[in-house]
């Protein structure tokens, strides 16, 4: 069967499905392991990620049922749910990327008042104190904190170090992953109209 025939397509999209659920036992992983080792106390943040690896997991899993049967109505719903996935992720990595340094800066510190278990974490991690203010008799999660005299520097500094990294990175990955899902949707919208050598070749399809 040469390739772009109906097994090829198949098998295609079997990898790719296949690589998502990767991807999303791999989230579940790292979000439990950061739980569990104490990386992150923050419940919301561990749910979210978790929520996001489940439903990237089903969505593939719904995909690879889809093409192990030639299901067509399955084929139909992932098509569309994997095309609204791409509108969202590719605006998201396109936004990640765009960010000028002010944007950066005021997104960080919506995100530091969002939530307390958040500021801890990022004090525990980053080894800082306080967002734009350090303040030695307040509290503190950081180990610089616990010292003697303690001095330690704010966390937006620490941040603002990495966040243009970060955001290149994230922004990137997402746009690779993006056009790994309007593929998708590429080869099941193909995949739906291919008709099965297998089957009765006067079923209808």
């Amino acid at each position: 069967m040469v390739c772009g025939g109906f097994v090829c397509t198949k098998n295609a999209l079997c990898a790719l499905n296949i690589l998502y659920v990767l991807v999303s036992l791999l989230l579940v992983g790292v979000a439990a392991w950061g739980k569990w080792f104490g990386l992150v106390s923050s419940i919301n943040v561990v749910a979210g990620v978790i929520g996001v690896g489940i439903f990237l997991f089903l969505v593939a899993f719904v995909g690879l049922c889809g093409a192990l049967k030639h299901h067509q109505v399955l084929l139909f719903f992932y098509m569309i749910i994997l095309f609204i996935v791409f509108v969202v992720q590719f605006s998201v990595s396109c936004a990640c990327l765009a960010l000028n340094k002010d944007q950066q800066d005021q997104l960080l510190e919506v995100g530091w008042n969002k939530s307390e278990a958040t500021q801890r974490d990022v004090e525990n991690t980053l080894n800082c104190c306080g967002f734009t203010n350090f303040n030695p008799n307040g509290t503190c999660a950081a180990i610089c904190f616990k010292q003697e005299h303690p001095s330690c520097l704010t966390c937006s500094t620490t941040i603002q170090k990495y966040t243009g990294e970060v955001l290149q990175f994230v922004g990137g990955l997402g746009l690779f992953f993006s056009f790994t899902e309007i593929l998708g949707v590429w080869l099941v919208h193909r995949f739906r109209n291919m008709k099965d050598p297998r089957s009765n070749p006067s079923a209808f399809l």
